[in-house]
């Protein structure tokens, strides 16, 4: 069996990969392992020195690897440039924070001594997409290898160059012993890679049903999963939102990285005041971005990740409009080569329509009208998803409160576009996932929280 890596651009072949077959998995994994019992041993000062070579590694190399994930899956090569440097500065994030994070917590009880302890797990088992594909992995791999662990990583086929890359990354580290590799396997593969032995937790960003897929595997051998799954991201426009402010931010939200994100805006939410001056201005702005090759400095778009994925986005879009949406700007497929699709928006969306039941992974964007801010809430929550979410109004104190106490999402900004950052937990709720990455507590994911007591 072979991988075939297809440029989104040109739609030529980039090169082939062939999948390892289960024996020469096993044996990375017990070489893995036995990294793994030295790596955990190091000082977290000499973990730290390793992070801190990766970062050099990421910034050093940060044109050839942007180009690279632009060639594989089509981001523009400023966003991937971007992409790079947010690699290198999770990992100085933790080579400074980890000792904080991992330092052993004083416990007063009747005891002489009783403290909790953070301690390594073993192998993660890493399965990433292709939207992000150097972020993604560093934003687990990162706080991993700083806990003492070590990593296996099933990368998306589309972007096994970028994979191999990140193993560059590591082993210019100078670290003697191998504690991450990429395994180069399918989906039924990575079902035995769970279940072994020696692997200890999974973490998977991806959709939803593979998400539903890899925890009931995890669970059946009793593993510690971290799911970050769909997103179909409400941004609320409450009456007295500034929209010169708002709207260049929603545009630039739904954009990035052709809307191929979990976080980029999904549902525009409109209380019925600003719906037309709303509609009017995002249309302008949407029609500005420049859609074009992607190794282009000036371009703002490029072409989706694959053919496959820009035709099941297109089926969403006539869907809705057969529902009875309007469309206000883009929706045609033109003929140039490439996996391109053009912004588009969706207008009038209702509750039943396709692309208010489903999340729309690509540069459409729906605009759904409401009457006032209570509707508004209840719309942002009428979703099986529960990823991030923004809320637009001067009166700020009031948008927190609705932030913090109404909507029902892992992180909910304020005047803000979603994103993700080092310093911050990640991750959502109901069918968006569970569990948390980044910060202290994505660090703390994959440890034993050891209790020890003295008496």
């Amino acid at each position: 069996m072979v991988f075939e890596s297809i440029n989104p651009t040109t739609g030529q072949s980039i090169k082939s990969y062939n999948v390892m077959n289960f024996e020469a998995v096993r044996e990375i994994i017990e070489e893995i392992h036995q990294g793994f019992l030295l790596w955990r041993k190091e000082s977290i000062e000499q973990r730290s020195e390793v992070l801190k070579a990766m970062s050099k590694t990421l910034r050093d190399r940060k044109n050839p690897y942007a180009e690279l994930i632009t060639e594989e899956m089509g981001k523009p090569i400023v966003q991937a440039r971007a992409e790079i440097v947010k690699c290198a500065s999770v990992c100085d994030f933790y080579a400074e924070h980890a000792h904080e994070y991992l330092a052993p917590r004083d416990i007063q009880t009747e005891a002489t001594k009783s403290y909790v302890a953070f301690e390594p797990l073993g192998i993660v088992f890493a399965i990433m997409p292709w939207n992000f594909p150097f972020w993604q992995v560093f934003r687990f791999l990162a706080p991993a290898l700083m806990a003492g662990n070590a990593g296996i990583l099933k990368h998306s086929p589309n972007v096994t160059g970028c994979a191999l890359a990140i193993e560059d990354v590591i082993k210019a580290a100078g670290y003697k012993r191998k504690i991450f590799q990429t395994l180069i396997i399918d989906n039924d593969a990575a079902a035995s890679v769970i279940k072994h032995s020696l692997v200890r937790a999974v973490t998977l960003t991806g959709s939803t049903r593979a998400g539903k897929s890899v925890a009931a595997t995890a669970g059946s051998v009793l593993k510690k999963v971290v799911l970050e799954l769909g997103g179909s991201d409400p941004y609320i426009i409450l009456k007295d939102a500034n929209l010169a402010d708002a709207v260049p931010m929603c545009v630039a939200s739904r954009l990035t990285n052709a809307g191929q994100s979990c976080v980029s805006a999904k549902r525009f939410i409109v209380v019925e005041p600003l719906k037309k001056q709303f509609e009017e201005m995002f249309v302008a702005q949407m029609r500005l971005k420049k859609m074009g090759d992607p190794m282009s400095e000036d371009t703002d778009i490029g072409p989706m990740a694959r053919f496959d994925l820009r035709d099941s986005l297109h089926r969403q879009v006539e869907q809705t409009l057969k529902d009875g949406a309007k469309l206000l700007l883009g929706g045609q497929i033109s003929d140039d080569p490439g996996a391109f699709y053009p912004p588009t928006v969706l207008s009038d969306v209702k509750k039943g329509m396709l692309a208010y039941e489903e999340e729309l992974f690509g540069p459409v964007a729906i605009i759904i009208t409401v009457q006032d801010e209570e509707e508004a809430i209840t719309v942002a929550n009428d979703s099986p998803y529960g990823l991030g979410s923004a809320i637009f109004s001067m009166d700020e104190k009031r948008a927190e409160i609705i932030a913090r106490e109404k909507i029902d999402a892992g992180c909910c900004f304020v005047n803000s576009i979603v994103r993700s950052d080092p310093r911050l937990p990640f991750g959502g709720v109901k069918e968006s996932g569970y569990g948390r990455e980044l910060s202290s507590f994505g660090i703390r994911e994959f440890v034993n929280i050891k209790t020890v007591y003295v008496a």
